[in-house]
């Protein structure tokens, strides 16, 4: 599940949020916990205390109960009430459960919520004394153990004691608020040492995306101190070992094709001085710069590629690394930034490549058009498709640029069966045609096929078109749902039929 306000936050803001989080959830379950505890040690003591007064109370209030002497009573329960803070209201009720006394305190209290209260029975207690002895003689003295027990008999009222969590709650409070801010004292301590790491993690990851950015840009010779150690340190030395080898493979060819294309011009201006030998001399001209291109293309894929390679698995490296470290956030971070860097390195690698295979296809050199076109069907066949080829004509006439425009094209067609067509059977066609002097591609298969008013053209028929109109031919995709698709191409000769 991807959460979409993650998607615009910076490294620190991410780096912070995921230190921050249980942090503040802890403080949050400390506050709710801390305020819990205090209540329940509120109402904890209320009810032990006014069951003790209670029952001390029951236990001394006997006698005034049954002679009728509340006075003494009240001034007892008044001065009670009055010294303890805690308490509320203490009545005295009989059994017929009418109110004999009742005191509330004068303080500026507020009772027990929900009405509670503590209740303990005043029961009358009778003592049996036997006056005389065994033989009838009277006795002045016993032990403690022939003493007779005293005896509990009925319940003659009941005391009921109502507490007041006032003051012991403002108590609790004044604690409460004082854990209160030494909590939020050490959230915030933690929110700016977050902050303070997130920092010193992000500033040199961001510090390394701007020099990729440049390098990206064509400015590969930059300079990226290394501030800092571990995996962020190693990967600010690749990066400025990765620039450093750039620079020096761009200057080594860019020394090599400057030189190179001096002499090729030097070339080309004596062969347009000679007279005689002109044309051949163009020609041979025309063949020095496709081979130059090709070693400029072997050049690029032995020095520069091979760099690149190295710089990947310097980051994959990096990215092992990260991944063998114990979890973390700021791990997770170096390993992402790893692997972007080899997504970088990969698509570099992969541009390297697309150039070289502009400069020249290496097989066209040993196959020639229909060779080339062939093991290209061959390779194809591999995957399953069962690939049927048809060639006419003499394709030795066909010059370099329709010769790689041609491939070109074939290429792309058959890269759309394998990706899109879902077919079992395709049939590749090229006929060169001396009476229409043009070369005739066709592509067929049996796939899937789509409704051409419907779909709308991709990239590969896209390219295919531009590279038909460059050179003044046609182009025709036919396709029908179910009944596969044609491409049929036809590109004049013109001036290319003459070998370069």
């Amino acid at each position: 599940m991807t959460l979409r306000f993650w998607r615009g936050w910076s490294i620190g803001l991410r780096m912070a949020f995921i230190t921050m989080l249980p942090v503040a959830l802890l403080f949050s379950a400390f506050v709710g916990y801390s305020w819990y505890a205090h209540r329940a040690q509120v109402d904890e003591e209320l009810a032990e205390r006014g069951r003790i007064l209670a029952r001390a109370l029951a236990e001394t209030s006997e006698y005034n109960v049954i002679s009728g002497n509340l006075s003494d009573l009240r001034l007892t329960i008044n001065g009670l009430v009055q010294s303890d803070t805690s308490v509320y209201r203490i009545d005295v009720v009989d059994t017929a459960g009418r109110n004999r006394v009742g005191v509330v305190s004068e303080h500026p209290i507020l009772p027990q919520p929900g009405g509670r209260w503590y209740e303990a029975p005043i029961r009358k207690q009778v003592v049996w004394i036997n006056l005389f002895s065994d033989n009838g003689t009277p006795h002045v003295s016993a032990s403690s153990d022939t003493r007779p027990p005293t005896m509990t008999s009925e319940v003659v009222g009941r005391v009921r004691v109502t507490m007041s969590p006032t003051n012991m709650l403002d108590k609790q409070v004044r604690r409460f608020r004082i854990e209160l801010a030494m909590a939020a004292l050490a959230l915030i301590a933690s929110g700016a040492l977050a902050f303070i790491l997130a920092r010193s993690l992000t500033v040199p990851l961001r510090e390394a995306i701007a020099v990729l950015r440049r390098i990206r840009g064509g400015n590969v010779r930059v300079q990226l101190p290394v501030t800092t150690g571990g995996e962020v340190g190693e990967l600010q030395s690749s990066i400025g070992e990765m620039s450093v080898a750039l620079d020096d493979a761009r200057q080594d060819l860019e020394n090599r094709v400057a030189e190179r294309t001096r002499d090729l011009l030097a070339s080309r201006n004596e062969a347009l001085r000679a007279d005689a030998d002109k044309r051949k001399l163009i020609q041979k001209v025309n063949s020095i710069i496709e081979d130059e291109r090709k070693s400029i293309a072997i050049e690029i894929h032995d020095e520069l590629n091979a760099s690149l390679i190295a710089v990947r698995l310097e980051s994959q490296t990096i990215q092992l690394l990260a991944n063998k470290a114990p979890p973390g956030p700021e791990v997770e971070q170096i390993a992402t930034k790893a692997q972007a860097i080899t997504k970088l390195a990969l698509d570099l690698y992969a541009n390297g490549r697309r150039l070289v295979r502009r400069l020249r296809p290496e097989v066209l050199d040993m196959l020639g058009l229909h060779g080339a076109v062939e093991e290209m069907v061959n390779h194809y066949r591999s995957a399953g498709v069962v690939f049927d080829f048809h060639t006419e004509g003499d394709f030795s006439k066909i010059g370099n640029e329709l010769a790689i425009s041609a491939y070109r094209i074939v290429q792309e067609a058959l890269s759309n069966i394998m990706k899109h067509a879902g077919a079992g059977y395709a049939r590749v066609s090229l006929v060169l045609s001396e009476a229409s002097d043009a070369l005739q591609i066709e592509v067929r298969d049996d796939g899937e096929g789509f409704d051409p008013a419907l779909a709308s053209e991709g990239i590969g028929i896209i390219g295919m078109r531009e590279r038909v109109f460059a050179l003044g031919g046609s182009i025709q995709v036919r396709s029908t749902p179910g009944e596969g698709t044609l491409v049929a191409i036809a590109l004049p000769l013109g001036d290319a039929s003459e070998v370069s």
